[in-house]
């Protein structure tokens, strides 16, 4: 996949263009990409994603605190290019770019620039200045413009239609299942390896503290996980946990992410890893002491090494 971080002198081939942020690259934008990569193949042109950067929830938001994605950029790079679009166009976002009316951003971009000869739309896609960029205006003005145009279907699973923002509230609420079934496949964070205070070394279980590479990237929910974990040793296994230790911590201090790698002696420190979430095992607990706590990590190990296995 050609990466694109203007849109000048491109001279793409008969471009089959869909345009969004695509945070996460679920199951719902799969349906709509493979629909844009099957189209170019069969007209012999090029697929092309058009997204945004940074996101334009950050750019316009009065405030950013709280916000979060289910993917940082460089991860959908890699997950775009897994399902073989040839280009991905990314266009810094900005106030005075948000400002642009939909008949100008066609005009301009969609056809002077990439020289859009099929558009595929998401079923609740809007684009220009406050969103009005509706089908239909979008319509009037691939007539104008001479290029074709059609929306891609809902994507269902169950009575609820896939998306991000479900997805990001499965996650926040626990529900990890059914996250990475709605993404089509297992949430990941990557992240460096930082100093912690070394209290799992001395229950037994040392554990590799982890600061996400990115400060927008979605937490999911405080509780243990089973993992697999990319390193530069290669792919292995552990249990993660997300939360504030409330057994050693009386007083509740800020929130950690660590991660028992099993069978692994090695230092990370300072390395970066990523860590890819199977399996929810519990919620956070606490415990009347820290015997109690080991005993239950003795428990949760067996239980990853069940499913993980």
């Amino acid at each position: 996949m050609f990466i694109h971080e203007e849109y000048d002198d491109l001279n793409l081939v008969h471009p089959v263009v869909t345009i969004g942020v695509f945070d996460g690259v679920h199951l719902g934008h799969r349906h709509l990409l493979d629909h844009v990569v099957s189209r170019a193949g069969q007209t012999g042109g090029e697929s092309v994603v058009i997204t945004f950067d940074p996101h334009p929830r950050l750019v316009l938001s009065e405030k950013t605190k709280g916000i979060s994605f289910l993917s940082t950029l460089e991860e959908k790079k890699k997950l775009l290019a897994e399902l073989k679009i040839d280009h991905m166009v990314i266009i810094k976002f900005s106030k005075d770019f948000s400002k642009m009316e939909a008949s100008d951003f066609i005009r301009e971009i969609l056809v002077s620039r990439i020289g859009v000869n099929h558009l595929i739309v998401g079923y609740d896609n809007h684009i220009g200045k406050n969103k009005a960029g509706d089908m239909k205006k979008i319509m009037e003005c691939a007539e104008l413009f001479d290029f074709s145009v059609e929306q891609s279907d809902k994507v269902f699973e169950g009575d609820g239609v896939i998306s991000s923002t479900t997805i990001r509230d499965a996650l926040l609420k626990g529900n990890l299942e059914d996250a990475n079934r709605w993404l089509g496949y297992n949430y990941t964070l990557t992240g460096i390896v930082v100093h912690g205070r070394k209290l799992g070394r001395l229950l037994g279980f040392p554990t590799a503290n982890i600061k996400p590479a990115d400060n927008y990237k979605l937490i999911p929910a405080d509780g243990v996980y089973a993992v697999e974990v990319l390193t530069g040793n290669g792919q292995l296994q552990g249990v993660l946990s997300i939360g504030f230790n409330p057994t050693v911590n009386k007083i509740k201090g800020s929130r950690s992410i660590e991660v028992h790698i099993f069978d692994f002696d090695g230092d990370l420190y300072r390395q970066t890893i990523t860590v890819i979430f199977r399996f929810r095992l519990r919620d956070e607990k606490r415990f009347d002491n820290t015997e109690q706590l080991a005993n239950q990590m003795i428990l949760d190990k067996q239980e990853a090494v069940r499913l993980l296995s």
